[in-house]
Protein backbone atom coordinates (compact mmCIF):
# COMPACT_ATOMS: atom_id res chain seq x y z
CA UNK A 1 0.00 0.00 0.00
CA UNK A 2 1.29 3.59 -0.93
CA UNK A 3 0.59 6.89 1.30
CA UNK A 4 0.67 8.53 -1.94
CA UNK A 5 -2.00 11.39 -2.18
CA UNK A 6 -2.03 11.35 1.62
CA UNK A 7 -0.17 13.97 3.93
CA UNK A 8 1.25 13.38 6.84
CA UNK A 9 2.69 15.31 9.98
CA UNK A 10 5.18 14.27 13.03
CA UNK A 11 4.66 16.14 15.86
CA UNK A 12 7.66 15.29 17.32
CA UNK A 13 11.20 15.24 16.06
CA UNK A 14 13.12 12.60 17.71
CA UNK A 15 15.52 9.60 16.06
CA UNK A 16 11.77 7.58 15.56
CA UNK A 17 9.98 10.07 14.02
CA UNK A 18 13.06 10.79 11.58
CA UNK A 19 13.27 6.92 11.02
CA UNK A 20 9.59 7.17 9.87
CA UNK A 21 9.99 9.88 8.01
CA UNK A 22 13.36 8.53 5.95
CA UNK A 23 11.48 5.11 5.58
CA UNK A 24 8.03 6.90 4.13
CA UNK A 25 10.58 8.38 1.92
CA UNK A 26 12.68 5.92 0.53
CA UNK A 27 10.04 3.52 -0.07
CA UNK A 28 8.33 6.32 -2.20
CA UNK A 29 5.57 6.10 0.21
CA UNK A 30 5.04 9.87 0.07
CA UNK A 31 6.96 12.65 -1.11
CA UNK A 32 8.78 15.61 0.50
CA UNK A 33 6.12 17.87 0.36
CA UNK A 34 3.34 15.47 1.73
CA UNK A 35 6.08 15.38 4.75
CA UNK A 36 5.52 18.49 7.33
CA UNK A 37 7.26 17.67 10.97
CA UNK A 38 7.23 20.36 13.79
CA UNK A 39 9.55 20.66 16.36
CA UNK A 40 10.51 23.36 19.13
CA UNK A 41 14.08 23.65 18.58
CA UNK A 42 15.63 25.72 15.08
CA UNK A 43 18.15 23.89 13.71
CA UNK A 44 16.18 20.36 14.60
CA UNK A 45 13.56 22.12 11.72
CA UNK A 46 16.84 23.20 9.99
CA UNK A 47 18.74 19.61 10.03
CA UNK A 48 15.45 17.72 8.77
CA UNK A 49 14.46 20.27 5.78
CA UNK A 50 18.33 19.89 5.12
CA UNK A 51 18.75 16.22 5.15
CA UNK A 52 15.26 15.24 3.72
CA UNK A 53 13.80 18.11 1.91
CA UNK A 54 10.59 18.07 4.07
CA UNK A 55 8.34 20.84 5.36
CA UNK A 56 9.05 21.88 9.01
CA UNK A 57 7.47 23.99 11.52
CA UNK A 58 7.47 25.47 15.68
CA UNK A 59 3.80 25.31 15.70
CA UNK A 60 2.22 21.78 16.10
CA UNK A 61 -1.15 23.45 15.66
CA UNK A 62 0.28 23.62 11.93
CA UNK A 63 0.94 20.08 11.69
CA UNK A 64 -2.97 19.12 13.15
CA UNK A 65 -4.61 21.26 10.82
CA UNK A 66 -2.53 20.57 7.52
CA UNK A 67 -2.04 17.08 7.32
CA UNK A 68 -4.62 13.77 6.68
CA UNK A 69 -2.41 11.77 8.93
CA UNK A 70 -0.98 12.87 12.40
CA UNK A 71 1.62 10.74 14.05
CA UNK A 72 2.42 11.84 17.97
CA UNK A 73 5.83 11.19 18.58
CA UNK A 74 6.42 12.76 21.90
CA UNK A 75 7.20 11.68 24.84
CA UNK A 76 4.40 10.24 27.63
CA UNK A 77 5.27 13.04 30.33
CA UNK A 78 3.81 15.91 27.68
CA UNK A 79 1.45 14.12 25.68
CA UNK A 80 -1.94 15.46 27.73
CA UNK A 81 -0.10 19.08 27.10
CA UNK A 82 0.08 18.29 22.93
CA UNK A 83 -3.06 16.84 22.64
CA UNK A 84 -5.22 20.01 24.42
CA UNK A 85 -3.08 22.10 22.11
CA UNK A 86 -3.98 19.78 18.60
CA UNK A 87 -7.27 19.12 19.89
CA UNK A 88 -9.16 21.92 17.79
CA UNK A 89 -7.47 22.15 15.01
CA UNK A 90 -7.56 18.37 13.87
CA UNK A 91 -10.02 17.92 10.70
CA UNK A 92 -12.80 14.93 11.53
CA UNK A 93 -11.10 13.06 9.05
CA UNK A 94 -7.49 13.12 10.42
CA UNK A 95 -6.21 10.01 11.52
CA UNK A 96 -4.09 10.35 14.79
CA UNK A 97 -1.28 7.47 15.49
CA UNK A 98 0.45 7.74 18.71
CA UNK A 99 3.90 6.04 19.67
CA UNK A 100 3.86 6.92 22.94
CA UNK A 101 4.31 4.17 25.52
CA UNK A 102 1.39 3.71 28.44
CA UNK A 103 -1.05 5.94 27.28
CA UNK A 104 -4.10 3.84 25.95
CA UNK A 105 -6.45 4.93 23.21
CA UNK A 106 -9.57 5.69 25.57
CA UNK A 107 -7.35 8.80 26.80
CA UNK A 108 -6.42 10.40 23.62
CA UNK A 109 -9.77 9.94 22.41
CA UNK A 110 -11.08 11.54 25.39
CA UNK A 111 -8.94 14.27 24.83
CA UNK A 112 -9.77 14.60 20.56
CA UNK A 113 -13.14 15.92 19.18
CA UNK A 114 -15.60 13.32 19.29
CA UNK A 115 -15.06 10.76 16.40
CA UNK A 116 -11.41 11.39 15.34
CA UNK A 117 -9.93 7.85 14.95
CA UNK A 118 -6.86 7.07 17.00
CA UNK A 119 -3.93 4.32 16.20
CA UNK A 120 -1.61 2.64 18.97
CA UNK A 121 1.88 1.53 18.01
CA UNK A 122 5.10 0.10 19.73
CA UNK A 123 7.89 0.41 17.51
CA UNK A 124 11.35 -0.47 19.16
CA UNK A 125 14.78 1.24 18.47
CA UNK A 126 16.33 -0.93 15.34
CA UNK A 127 13.28 1.42 13.47
CA UNK A 128 16.49 3.84 13.05
CA UNK A 129 18.28 1.02 10.57
CA UNK A 130 15.04 -0.40 8.90
CA UNK A 131 14.55 -3.60 11.18
CA UNK A 132 12.22 -1.83 13.28
CA UNK A 133 9.39 -4.89 15.58
CA UNK A 134 6.16 -2.96 15.80
CA UNK A 135 2.88 -4.20 16.89
CA UNK A 136 -0.25 -1.69 16.22
CA UNK A 137 -3.69 -1.14 18.07
CA UNK A 138 -7.14 0.40 16.55
CA UNK A 139 -8.71 2.63 19.44
CA UNK A 140 -12.47 2.73 19.63
CA UNK A 141 -13.34 4.64 15.98
CA UNK A 142 -10.43 3.18 13.98
CA UNK A 143 -11.48 1.28 10.62
CA UNK A 144 -9.80 -1.21 8.70
CA UNK A 145 -8.29 1.54 6.08
CA UNK A 146 -6.80 3.33 9.40
CA UNK A 147 -5.23 0.39 10.20
CA UNK A 148 -3.98 -0.42 6.75
CA UNK A 149 -2.38 2.93 6.37
CA UNK A 150 -0.68 2.74 10.04
CA UNK A 151 0.68 -0.80 9.00
CA UNK A 152 2.38 0.94 5.63
CA UNK A 153 3.72 3.29 7.69
CA UNK A 154 5.63 0.67 9.92
CA UNK A 155 6.22 -1.39 7.85
CA UNK A 156 8.36 1.10 5.67
CA UNK A 157 10.89 0.61 8.87
CA UNK A 158 10.40 -2.94 9.48
CA UNK A 159 8.35 -6.08 10.60
CA UNK A 160 4.54 -4.77 11.87
CA UNK A 161 1.72 -6.96 13.49
CA UNK A 162 -1.96 -5.80 14.21
CA UNK A 163 -2.94 -6.53 18.15
CA UNK A 164 -5.39 -5.93 20.60
CA UNK A 165 -4.61 -3.38 23.16
CA UNK A 166 -4.76 -5.15 25.66
CA UNK A 167 -1.69 -7.04 24.10
CA UNK A 168 0.70 -4.06 23.98
CA UNK A 169 2.12 -4.17 26.77
CA UNK A 170 3.67 -7.80 26.75
CA UNK A 171 5.44 -6.35 23.68
CA UNK A 172 6.53 -3.37 25.65
CA UNK A 173 8.42 -5.87 27.72
CA UNK A 174 9.32 -8.61 24.78
CA UNK A 175 10.05 -6.77 21.27
CA UNK A 176 9.80 -2.92 22.98
CA UNK A 177 12.74 -3.69 25.48
CA UNK A 178 14.36 -6.45 23.85
CA UNK A 179 16.96 -4.70 22.07
CA UNK A 180 18.57 -3.95 25.10
CA UNK A 181 18.50 -7.69 26.17
CA UNK A 182 19.81 -8.43 22.88
CA UNK A 183 22.64 -5.70 23.43
CA UNK A 184 23.43 -7.14 26.58
CA UNK A 185 23.84 -11.04 25.53
CA UNK A 186 26.02 -9.62 22.03
CA UNK A 187 27.77 -7.86 24.73
CA UNK A 188 28.95 -10.81 26.55
CA UNK A 189 28.93 -12.80 23.59
CA UNK A 190 31.84 -10.42 22.33
CA UNK A 191 33.47 -10.44 25.80
CA UNK A 192 33.56 -14.10 25.20
CA UNK A 193 35.17 -13.82 21.86
CA UNK A 194 38.15 -11.88 23.52
CA UNK A 195 38.45 -14.15 26.36
CA UNK A 196 39.29 -17.31 23.83
CA UNK A 197 41.60 -14.92 21.94
CA UNK A 198 39.94 -13.10 19.33
CA UNK A 199 40.44 -9.45 18.63
CA UNK A 200 37.02 -6.88 20.35
CA UNK A 201 36.24 -5.86 16.83
CA UNK A 202 36.00 -9.62 15.44
CA UNK A 203 34.49 -10.93 18.17
CA UNK A 204 31.55 -8.17 18.69
CA UNK A 205 31.78 -8.39 14.70
CA UNK A 206 31.01 -11.93 14.36
CA UNK A 207 28.47 -11.95 17.35
CA UNK A 208 26.42 -9.40 15.56
CA UNK A 209 26.50 -11.40 12.20
CA UNK A 210 24.93 -14.55 14.43
CA UNK A 211 22.82 -12.86 15.64
CA UNK A 212 21.17 -11.14 12.88
CA UNK A 213 21.84 -14.21 10.58
CA UNK A 214 19.91 -16.50 13.11
CA UNK A 215 16.78 -13.90 13.41
CA UNK A 216 16.79 -13.75 9.89
CA UNK A 217 17.04 -17.49 9.65
CA UNK A 218 14.24 -17.68 11.44
CA UNK A 219 11.99 -15.11 10.05
CA UNK A 220 12.94 -16.35 6.46
CA UNK A 221 12.30 -20.14 6.75
CA UNK A 222 9.18 -19.76 9.69
CA UNK A 223 10.39 -23.20 11.45
CA UNK A 224 10.22 -23.53 15.31
CA UNK A 225 13.59 -22.71 16.81
CA UNK A 226 13.75 -25.86 18.44
CA UNK A 227 13.88 -26.84 15.12
CA UNK A 228 16.58 -24.62 14.38
CA UNK A 229 18.86 -24.61 17.03
CA UNK A 230 18.58 -28.88 16.75
CA UNK A 231 20.07 -28.59 12.88
CA UNK A 232 23.55 -26.37 14.73
CA UNK A 233 23.77 -29.06 17.47
CA UNK A 234 25.74 -32.72 15.72
CA UNK A 235 25.84 -35.51 19.11
CA UNK A 236 28.63 -35.02 20.98
CA UNK A 237 29.44 -31.77 19.41
CA UNK A 238 29.85 -28.30 20.72
CA UNK A 239 27.18 -26.64 20.11
CA UNK A 240 25.41 -28.57 22.18
CA UNK A 241 27.95 -28.40 24.90
CA UNK A 242 27.45 -24.75 25.24
CA UNK A 243 23.74 -25.06 25.23
CA UNK A 244 24.10 -27.17 28.54
CA UNK A 245 25.95 -24.62 30.01
CA UNK A 246 23.57 -21.87 29.11
CA UNK A 247 20.88 -24.04 30.44
CA UNK A 248 22.67 -24.32 33.82
CA UNK A 249 23.10 -20.85 34.03
CA UNK A 250 18.83 -20.01 33.73
CA UNK A 251 19.21 -18.49 30.46
CA UNK A 252 15.92 -19.47 29.32
CA UNK A 253 14.26 -18.80 32.54
CA UNK A 254 16.18 -15.50 33.08
CA UNK A 255 15.11 -13.76 29.56
CA UNK A 256 11.10 -15.23 30.46
CA UNK A 257 11.23 -13.74 33.76
CA UNK A 258 13.21 -10.29 32.25
CA UNK A 259 10.23 -9.89 29.98
CA UNK A 260 7.47 -10.70 32.48
CA UNK A 261 9.02 -8.21 34.49
CA UNK A 262 9.27 -5.08 31.73
CA UNK A 263 5.79 -6.04 31.33
CA UNK A 264 4.31 -5.46 34.60
CA UNK A 265 6.72 -2.37 34.67
CA UNK A 266 4.86 -1.21 31.61
CA UNK A 267 1.40 -1.79 32.92
CA UNK A 268 2.52 0.31 36.45
CA UNK A 269 3.92 3.39 34.09
CA UNK A 270 0.54 3.18 31.97
CA UNK A 271 -1.31 2.99 35.35
CA UNK A 272 0.63 6.25 36.19
CA UNK A 273 -0.35 8.01 33.18
CA UNK A 274 -3.66 8.12 33.40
Amino acid sequence: MSLVAKTIGFIGAGNMAEALVRGLLNGKHVTTNDVLVSAPRAERRDELAAQYGIRTTADNREVAAGVDVVILAVKPQIMDRVVREIADHLQPSTLVISIAAGIDAATLEAGLRDGVRVVRAMPNTPALVGAAATAISPGRNATAADVAVAKTVFDAVGLTVVLEESQLDAVTGLSGSGPAYIFLILEALADAGVKVGLSRRNAQRLAAQTVMGSAKLLLDTDEHPGKLKDMVTSPGGTAIAGLHTLEQGGLRTTLINAVETATKRAKELGRGSK
